[in-house]
Formats: structure tokens, sequence, C-alpha cells
């Protein structure tokens, strides 16, 4: 199990969100003959590798003392 404060998990949750989804849009370009889903994804990817990583290290709720 690693740390919740590990940098590198972070980093990997980014690159692999850039990766996939940039890998997704550029797909799609090459299918739909665009050229700009490619920037798309990389945005969508960069915004769920950040949500995954805030997702993964926020506290979790307090616990009613009973």
């Amino acid at each position: 199990m690693t740390p919740l404060g590990d940098p590198w998990v972070a980093f990997g949750r980014l690159v692999a969100g850039v990766l996939v989804y940039g890998a997704v849009g550029w797909a799609l370009d090459r299918w739909l003959d665009t050229d700009y889903l490619v920037v798309v994804g990389i945005l969508i990817g960069a915004a769920l590798g950040l949500f995954a990583t805030w997702q993964a290290v926020k506290a979790p709720p307090p616990e009613d003392e009973r």
C-alpha cells in the first residue's frame, strides 16, 4: 500500500490521464478527420487526473463518537 502523500502516485495519475484521454482524442481526430479533439482529450485527462488525485488524498469524514 502506498502512502497517501506519495508525489509519484499523484504524478502517475496525472500522466496516465493525459496519455489515455490524449490517445482517445487522437484516435477520434483520425477517425473524424478533425484537428482539435486531441487537445480536448488532453485537457479532460488532466482534469480527471487532478480529480482522481484529490479524491485519493482528501481526508475521510469524521466518525460519530458514541
